[in-house]
């Protein structure tokens, strides 16, 4: 391997991103470590990453379906007073 030539570590990463792959980075207590690798592993299993992702998104995935405008929709205004005096600012003579 010469200097100007990538490394093969550089190599497989570019050649996993063109595949549809990026790389993740997380932190996790240690005795959580071996559940989040076996869950990456099963993400990446073609014969279980679809019911995978389906249980992940079902027990664990939040609804993010329209965002602020949708959030405050949901909100249960009863009871709040939402009106609020007119302020007209200061003279601005003075």
């Amino acid at each position: 391997m010469t200097p100007t030539e990538p490394s093969p570590v550089t190599r497989w990463r570019k050649r996993r991103r063109r595949q549809g792959f990026v790389r993740v980075e997380i932190q996790v207590r240690k005795e959580d470590a071996p559940l989040v690798r076996e869950i990456a592993t099963a993400l990446a299993d073609p014969g279980r990453e679809t019911e995978t992702r389906a249980i992940l998104r079902e027990k664990i995935a939040t609804a993010r379906t329209g965002g602020l405008k949708a959030l405050l929709a949901a909100a249960p205004l009863e009871g709040i007073d939402l009106e609020r005096p007119r302020d007209f600012g200061r003279d601005a003579a003075l």
